[in-house]
């Protein structure tokens, strides 16, 4: 490889874990990086190798906003370990599953976010009445979580810190960035669990996806650190910007 490939994705790596840091969608910076690096190199490597990177800095994010905020490990535990056996099954299904199935509804889940998120400019912005949010609450917020998204994260992905996001903060009446916590254990467990399938397969680079986990490993420190000096208000923001950008590339896949 080129030094000015290798320095390419490396920059790459460190753009996505503040991204994924922040608010989610990393895969987007680094799976078409990868690609474009690596003309033929099959979807499931580039898939495996994001996983590999992406599980470093969504470690490390995860353990910075456990240490700094309020996080609700009776929530995020569970949906964890959950996500582990969830998104490995997906990645498993993931061969038999066009992504062309998933497109439309995706990129309209998406856009009804991004209204949804522009017209109540209060939401994810102010702590609700937590004591009403009931156990049965709890359990659906963790079961769509942990099985629904981790499913999800293993057989497609993008989106899926704005998805798990949108379920804990509708869900248990929470600020955005304390969502976006949650979502980052959760997304340990989507990591690990698509990880360990592609490993299995051969559909990983080791080498250079350890070299890329050490950039991710730094922007998603200074990711994690941005969103908790920033606040809900700049999650929000980070959000509908990756959002659109989702929106766009999916429609772009699909199209054009």
């Amino acid at each position: 490889m080129d030094v000015e490939v290798v320095a390419g994705l490396l920059f790459a790596a460190a753009a996505a874990g503040w991204v994924d840091a922040v608010v989610g969608g990393g895969g987007l910076i680094l799976i078409p990086a990868l690609l474009m690096a690596f003309p033929h190199l099959p979807p499931a490597a580039a898939l495996g190798t994001n996983k590999l990177t992406a599980i470093t800095g969504t470690t490390v994010a995860a353990a910075t906003y456990a240490r700094r905020t309020k996080l609700d490990r009776s929530v995020a535990l569970p949906a964890a370990l959950l996500a582990v056996p969830a998104a490995g099954f997906g990645a498993l299904s993931a061969s038999s599953l066009p992504a062309s199935w998933f497109r439309p509804v995706i990129m309209a889940l998406l856009i009804a976010v991004a209204v949804f998120v522009v017209l109540r400019p209060q939401f994810g912005s102010v702590v609700e009445d937590a004591d009403a949010v009931g156990s049965r609450r709890r359990l659906l917020a963790v079961a769509l979580a942990g099985c629904g998204i981790g499913f999800y994260d293993g057989v497609f992905g993008p989106g899926t810190g704005t998805f798990l996001i949108m379920i804990f903060t509708s869900m248990l009446a929470l600020e955005f960035l304390q969502s976006s916590a949650l979502a980052k254990v959760v997304n340990v467990g989507t990591n690990l669990g698509a990880l360990t399938v592609f490993a299995y397969q051969g559909q990983v680079l080791w080498l250079l996806g350890a070299a890329m986990a050490l950039c991710n490993i730094a922007g998603a420190t200074l990711g994690a650190r941005t969103a908790l000096k920033r606040g809900s208000g700049f999650v929000r923001v980070v959000l509908l910007v990756v959002v659109s950008v989702l929106v766009l590339k999916l429609a772009f896949d699909q199209f054009g």
